[in-house]
C-alpha cells in the first residue's frame, strides 16, 4: 500500500547523496564564484550542519505531533531551493545563509523520513533504513559521473546544481499525492507486545545505551563528513592526482556505500542483527584510514576509500533502527536527538579538519579520522553488550523471522 510512499521517501536521498558532495565536487568554481579557499567551502559545509543542529530536536517533536508527510515535503522544498540557489548566489553570505536552510531541510527529512519508514515497514526498519544509504550511495556515485559531462562539454557548472533541483521539486509534487501512515495509530512489534509480553527483559536506559548510539550518531556522521570532504584534497596533495582524476576517489567511496547497503540488505535478514554490524564496521574503518595514511599508492588508496565507503554506509541509519527500536514510544523524539549529534558533527568535523588543513599535512586530518573511528568501536561495543542483556532470546528469533518477511516487500 505505502510502495510508492516510500520510493518518493528513497528519491530525497538519492538526490541528498549527490548535495553531500557537491560544493566540495564543484570546488574550484565555486572558491572563483566567492573570492575564497578550500577552507571557505569547508565552512559553507558546516553551515548545513549548523542548520541541522538548531532544528533536528524541534523537527522530531513536530514529525511525531504533526505526521511524517509534512517534514518530507518540507525537506524536499528546502534543498531544492539550496540547490538553485547556490550557482546564483553573488557573494559568500548568500550562500552561507543557503546553506543554513539545507541543514534544516536535511532535518526535516531525517525527522520525517526516518520513523516514517519504520511505519511504512514496520517488521523490517533496520533494512528499510539501511536501503536510505543505498539510494544515497548512487546518488553521490551519480554526480562525479554528470560533472565530468558538464566539464568536458563545456557547459556551465551550475546545471550539476540545476537538475536535481529540477528531481527535488517534481518528487515533492509527487509526495503531495501518495497517502503516509498514520503515526498516531500505527502498531509496530514493540507496540503489540506492549500488554505485557514485552520484547525486553527490562526496560532500555537512555543515559546508557541510548546516549551511546547518540554518540555513534556523531562518530559516523563525522566519518563520512572527513572522507567526502578531504579524499580528493589528499589524492592531489599527497598522491599528486589531478583535480578531475581525485574526485575518482569519492566515486570509489561510493561504490563502497552501495556494496555495503546491498550486501546488510541480505546480511540483516538472515544472519545478523544492526547491533552486530555497528560492532564490526568501525573496525574496517580504522584499518582502512590507516592502509590510506602509510601506503602512498594511487591505486591501494582507491581500493581503501572504497573500504572507507563500504564500512561507514548505514551506520549511522542502523543506529537510527537501533534506537527507535529500543525507545519506541517516541521514535521522532529520539530519532530527532541522534540526528542533532549527527547535526553537530557535520558543524564540528569541516571547522576542525579546515582549521588542520592550514597545518598545510592533510594526514593529520585522516589521523584525527581514525581516532573517530576508534570512539564509534567502543560505544558500539557498549550497545551490543547492553542490548544483548535487554533482549528477550526466543523474541528476538522471531523479529529476525519478521525481518526477512518485511524484506521481501522492499525487494
Amino acid at each position: 500500500m505505502y510502495i510508492k510512499t516510500a520510493l518518493g521517501m528513497y528519491i530525497n536521498y538519492f538526490l541528498l547523496g549527490m548535495v553531500n558532495i557537491i560544493l566540495i565536487s564543484n570546488m574550484t568554481s565555486l572558491t572563483g564564484q566567492w573570492s575564497t579557499d578550500s577552507a571557505g567551502i569547508s565552512y559553507i559545509i558546516s553551515a548545513i550542519g549548523i542548520g541541522k543542529l538548531l532544528t533536528y530536536a524541534l523537527l522530531g517533536r513536530l514529525s511525531d505531533k504533526l505526521g511524517r508527510k509534512p517534514l518530507v515535503i518540507l525537506g524536499a522544498v528546502g534543498l531544492a531551493i539550496f540547490l538553485a540557489g547556490i550557482p546564483l548566489a553573488p557573494n559568500y553570505q548568500i550562500a552561507f545563509v543557503l546553506a543554513i536552510l539545507a541543514g534544516v531541510a536535511n532535518s526535516a527529512l531525517d525527522a520525517g523520513t526516518y520513523p516514517g519508514l519504520v511505519e511504512v515497514f514496520p517488521t523490517s526498519s533496520g533494512s528499510a533504513s539501511v536501503m536510505v544509504k543505498a539510494f544515497m550511495a548512487a546518488g553521490t556515485g551519480l554526480l562525479p559521473l554528470m560533472i565530468s559531462f558538464i566539464v568536458s562539454k563545456g557547459m556551465f557548472y551550475g546545471y550539476a546544481f540545476f537538475i536535481p533541483a529540477a528531481v527535488y521539486f517534481l518528487n515533492m509534487l509527487f509526495l503531495f499525492t501518495v497517502p503516509f501512515p498514520n503515526h498516531r495509530t500505527m502498531r509496530t512489534p514493540e507496540a503489540d507486545q506492549d500488554d505485557g509480553s514485552s520484547k525486553f527483559l527490562s526496560e532500555p536506559i537512555f543515559k546508557k545505551e541510548g546516549l551511546a548510539l547518540v554518540v555513534i550518531g556523531f562518530t559516523s556522521t563525522g566519518l563520512f563528513t572527513v572522507a567526502q570532504i578531504w579524499l580528493p584534497s589528499f589524492g592531489q596533495k599527497v598522491l599528486g592526482m589531478t583535480e578531475v582524476h581525485s574526485i575518482k576517489l569519492l566515486s570509489y567511496y561510493s561504490i563502497g556505500m552501495f556494496v555495503s547497503v546491498l550486501s546488510l540488505a541480505v546480511l540483516l535478514k538472515k544472519f545478523l542483527r544492526p547491533v552486530t554490524v555497528l560492532v564490526i564496521y568501525p573496525i574496517i574503518t580504522f584499518v582502512s584510514i590507516v592502509t590510506v595514511l602509510t601506503i602512498r599508492s594511487v591505486e591501494i588508496v582507491s581500493v581503501a576509500s572504497f573500504f572507507v565507503g563500504f564500512s561507514t554506509a548505514g551506520i549511522f541509519q542502523l543506529s537510527i533502527a537501533t534506537i527507535t527500536e529500543l525507545f519506541w514510544r517516541k521514535k521522532g523524539t529520539v530519532t530527532g536527538l541522534l540526528a542533532t549529534a549527527g547535526g553537530l558533527a557535520s558543524v564540528v568535523m569541516p571547522l576542525v579538519t579546515g582549521m588542520l588543513s592550514k597545518t598545510g599535512n592533510i594526514k593529520i586530518i585522516f589521523i584525527f579520522d581514525a581516532f573517530l573511528s576508534v570512539i564509534g568501536l567502543v560505544c558500539a561495543i557498549v550497545v551490543f553488550y547492553r542490548y544483548r542483556k535487554l533482549v528477550n532470546g526466543h523474541n528476538e528469533k522471531e523479529f529476525s523471522k519478521s525481518d526477512e518477511k518485511g524484506m521481501n516487500k522492499i525487494s
